[in-house]
C-alpha cells in the first residue's frame, strides 16, 4: 500500500488484491459512469476487467476512487478513472494517476496513454499528458487520446 498526500487529507492508493476489493472498484465505476454520466453499463464493463491491473484510493476506511492499467501490445492504457463526487477536488485522482502510472513504468511499458474525457483534459496536462489526434466519441462522451510526456 502506498500512502499519499492529497491535497485536504490522507488517502492510501492500493493495488486491487481480493474480489471484494474488485467489486468496491467497479461499484464506484457504475455510480460515475454509468448513474452519473450515463453511460451504458454493458459498455463500462468490459473483458479488459479480467486482465487489468486495478487501484482503489481509500480514504477513512471507504473506497472513494478507482484506476485500471491495461498493457496493450508492450503500451500501458490508463483508464476507468472514477472518484466519488462528494471526494473530487481533494487530490485523489492526481494520487490514483501516479500510482497507475508507475505501475505502467514498472511494466517497462513503451508508451502509456490514456482517453480523456475532454471536460478534463486540463487535469491530464497537468499531470504530464499531451494531447494527441482529433476528439472522438467514446460512449456518448466526447474524448481525447493523450500519452505522458516524454513516453
Amino acid at each position: 500500500m502506498n500512502r499519499v498526500k492529497a491535497k485536504n487529507s490522507t488517502a492510501t492508493i492500493k493495488r486491487v488484491s481480493s474480489q471484494a476489493e474488485l467489486v468496491q472498484a467497479l461499484t464506484i465505476r457504475i455510480l460515475v459512469f454509468v448513474r452519473e454520466q450515463g453511460v451504458p453499463a454493458e459498455i463500462e464493463l468490459d473483458t479488459d476487467d479480467q486482465r487489468a491491473i486495478h487501484f482503489l484510493a481509500i480514504k477513512l476506511a471507504k473506497a472513494v476512487g478507482t484506476a485500471r492499467v491495461v498493457m496493450r501490445r508492450g503500451d500501458a492504457k490508463i483508464g476507468r478513472m472514477a472518484v466519488l463526487k462528494s471526494y473530487r477536488r481533494k487530490g485523489i485522482g492526481a494520487a490514483l494517476l501516479k500510482r497507475a502510472i508507475l505501475s505502467a513504468k514498472r511494466l517497462h511499458a513503451r508508451r502509456i496513454y490514456l482517453h480523456a474525457q475532454v471536460a478534463v483534459i486540463g487535469f491530464y496536462q497537468r499531470m504530464g499528458f499531451r494531447a494527441v489526434g482529433r476528439v472522438f466519441d467514446e460512449a456518448g462522451i466526447a474524448h481525447r487520446k493523450m500519452i505522458l510526456r516524454g513516453e
